[in-house]
């Protein structure tokens, strides 16, 4: 009997739930498809400046992260844009507007993942398609001279679409992530980090501290190769506050405690109130009272506050995705529900008057 015969078999180890692989195109090849002109850059590059010098304090006027908590419908988003151009030129003494363009959507558990990673609705996880859509989208919008805010999930992502912009988020499911502070510790715009779902600031703070340092870390180049990441760190990182199940936490005293926590961790104490998500009790029609309330606050001189976040769409309210894509009401979101864009200009309008 051969030695052989008497080895056991060696079960398989690997991929025991992967049915499939398919090749991701290379981050180039998108942006040598659909290339950043220099009008598009230059809305990227002086946005992204405005933003730091709202944020420092140099610059008095309110930043303004407002549009569709995800997009799911590229037409609607950019008539969307176009409804909000003009508000954006009517208010920009006051305000630096912002369009939220999020494309990655966090689960609780399960449901629609975003455009990226299903850009069809119908479960066929075409990423390549959305990505392509998504580098589009974006440079559709900087080419019209609305500069985009979005939310980065897959770390892969920004390889495709961080050069169009303006401003990100890390949301309260990903704050804690090392994952996610390193690498926004590499990206090149100014982030807003969630306090966490408990609406404690303490994750959020450690992870604008962490992502302000240099890290290494894996990743993929613009080519598409798998390669080990140096970065400086980012030094424009700030706190958006957007309650949490122990309540909201827009009022003047969460703001100045707030505020208070970031200064004597070091940190910069000028933040964001987002007024969706805890902080409207999940209620999209009580957007319009946080906001107010942030307006009265400056109104009577506060500094702690240095932008707003809202969720709008042109229709108001949500629907869920069916299999009949038909039926989808044009304009009206997936996930979240949203303000119309008629209650978005008569917020804008009031807060801009709040602006001393």
């Amino acid at each position: 009997m051969s030695i052989a015969s008497d080895l056991p078999l060696i079960d398989n180890t690997a991929d025991l739930h992967v049915v499939d692989t398919r090749p991701l195109v290379p981050p180039i090849v998108l942006h040598q498809d659909l290339p950043i002109d220099n009008n598009a850059a230059q809305l990227v590059t002086n946005t992204r400046s405005r933003i730091k010098s709202i944020l420092q304090g140099d610059d008095s006027r309110i930043l303004v992260i407002v549009g569709p908590c995800s997009v799911h419908d590229i037409e609607s988003a950019k008539d969307y844009a176009n409804q909000l151009e003009p508000l954006r030129k009517r208010y920009e003494k006051q305000l630096e507007v912002v369009m939220r363009v999020y494309f990655e959507k966090p689960r609780t558990t399960v449901g629609w993942k975003g455009l990226i990673n299903d850009p069809h609705l119908d479960g066929s996880y075409d990423i390549n398609t959305g990505l392509r859509r998504a580098r589009s989208l974006l440079l559709h919008l900087a080419r019209m001279g609305m500069p985009a805010a979005t939310e980065l999930l897959d770390p892969v992502v920004p390889q495709y679409i961080a050069d169009l912009i303006s401003w990100t988020a890390i949301g309260a499911r990903t704050t804690e992530s090392q994952t996610h502070r390193e690498m926004a510790s590499g990206l090149s715009m100014p982030i807003g980090y969630k306090n966490g779902t408990d609406g404690t600031i303490k994750t959020a703070s450690d992870a604008i501290k962490a992502a302000s340092r240099p890290h290494h870390f894996l990743g993929i180049n613009e080519n598409g190769n798998a390669s080990i990441i140096s970065t400086t760190g980012n030094p424009d990182g700030h706190l958006v506050l957007r309650g949490g199940t122990s309540g909201t936490n827009y009022h003047v005293e969460a703001i100045e405690g707030a505020s208070k926590e970031l200064s004597q961790a070091g940190l910069e104490n000028r933040l964001m109130v987002d007024c969706s998500h805890g902080n409207s009790n999940k209620d999209y029609r009580r957007q319009g009272e946080v906001l107010r309330s942030v307006a009265s606050q400056l109104r009577q001189g506060s500094r702690n506050v240095m932008g707003v976040m809202l969720e709008s769409h042109l229709v108001e309210g949500n629907q869920k995705l069916s299999d009949d894509l038909s039926q989808l009401v044009y304009g009206q979101s997936i996930t979240d529900a949203c303000i119309d864009i008629e209650m978005t200009e008569n917020l804008l309008e009031e807060l801009s008057s709040a602006i001393i």
